[in-house]
């Protein structure tokens, strides 16, 4: 659902029940060479998305009959389109669930334009038909497990798919591509959502838990991803990478 030709306008789709702010988000990023249409639900939704496609959806969770969590989730399950999802409360809860459900990133309302803007801009650049290089490795093999680069989910020796969220693939390549190295809370923050932790946020916590149940690493005594208390979280051992 993404666009092949990256000199054409980044198509946006917004959907929020907010009359005002559709069209605020239509004049600002359409200032800034954006093509951008705006619904109002679920229904606007699938009805926009079946008449063109798009290369990033800005998903309200507050929307009246089906909720944005549920719509994500729709949307993940047959496509990779980038999803920023906007909370009104910035719940933490709300911030994980979109995150587990396969959202790119969140931001709380009320943001200014200019934060979302840059947010926008950042999930475009890492959609993987505008950001993959030259995609010359297709998996990075750790531990019994490859991680599919392109398909973005595990595969174990058996070759027994395990599907993953954006948020759970994103934590894990960083961590898969800095094996053996400590990454901080912080910086794992960084990979999930573009902003520092705070000091109660279990954002990245959550995460890794069900990254270690995903691999079936015991989460008392993990072997794969190992806690370093104080410091942040280190996948361990060696990483072949797959061409």
């Amino acid at each position: 659902m993404s666009q092949s030709n990256h000199n054409a306008p980044a198509r946006i789709l917004v959907v929020d029940d907010d009359p005002d702010l559709r069209e605020l988000l239509r004049d600002y990023l359409g200032k800034q060479d954006m093509d951008v249409r705006t619904v109002a639900d679920g229904a606007g939704l699938r009805a926009a998305l079946e008449r063109e496609p798009c290369d990033l959806l800005i998903l309200d969770i507050m929307l009246p009959g089906e909720d944005g969590l549920s719509l994500c989730r729709e949307i993940r399950a047959r496509s990779k389109l980038p999803i920023l999802m906007l909370t009104a409360r910035g719940d933490e809860l709300d911030r994980i669930i979109g995150l587990e459900m396969g959202a790119d990133d969140y931001l709380p309302k009320p943001f200014h334009p200019r934060e979302l803007l840059a947010r926008v801009r950042s999930i475009l650049r890492r959609a993987p038909d505008r950001a993959e290089g030259d995609g010359s490795v297709r998996g990075l093999k750790f531990a019994g497990w490859t991680l599919d680069l392109g398909a973005r989910h595990l595969v174990d020796e058996a070759g027994v798919v395990t599907p993953l969220s954006s948020g759970e693939f994103r934590m894990l390549n960083a961590l898969v591509e800095n094996a053996n190295r400590v990454l901080s809370r912080d910086q794992l923050m960084d990979v999930l959502a573009g902003r520092d932790a705070g000091p109660f946020d279990r954002t990245v916590d959550v995460m890794i838990s069900r990254l270690r149940r995903r691999l079936g690493d015991d989460g008392r005594e993990p072997r794969i991803i190992r806690t370093l208390r104080n410091e942040g979280y280190v996948l361990n051992g060696p990483v072949e990478k797959l061409f």
